[in-house]
């Protein structure tokens, strides 16, 4: 997501499983569409980057249609997680199983991440 509010995506040939990220239209935040890896990692951070200046005490990120998380989009999630004023939160829907575990194996007691699975 640049500042504009466009849609990042992770190359511009659009490659199967490329990452993709829509605002969501009903509450704040966005939809990631795709793989998350080395690849989408520029515009997945810059994702995160947007969310934490963000002024809403929680923003959503609808991982539903995700494929795949590598440790190193879930650290970027992560720390932008530790970057987020006191009281604000990420509140993760439906994200992969591996990220979910990948979570609760390193960051068992981030607070500022919330998973909902539904």
């Amino acid at each position: 997501m640049d500042s504009s509010g466009e849609a990042l995506t992770a190359s511009p040939a659009q490659p199967a499983g490329a990452l993709r990220v829509h605002p969501l239209t009903d509450r704040p935040g966005w939809q990631a569409i795709g793989e998350i890896t080395l690849t989408a990692q520029r515009a997945w951070v810059q994702t995160l980057h947007q969310l934490v200046l963000r002024d809403e005490e929680a923003c959503h990120l609808d991982l539903s249609a995700v494929t795949f998380v590598d440790v190193a989009g879930v650290s970027a999630l992560a720390a932008a997680a530790q970057d987020l004023p006191q009281g604000r939160r990420i509140v993760l829907e439906d994200p992969p199983a591996v990220l979910r575990r990948v979570l609760h194996l390193f960051w068992p007691d981030l607070d500022a991440i919330e998973v909902v699975v539904r």
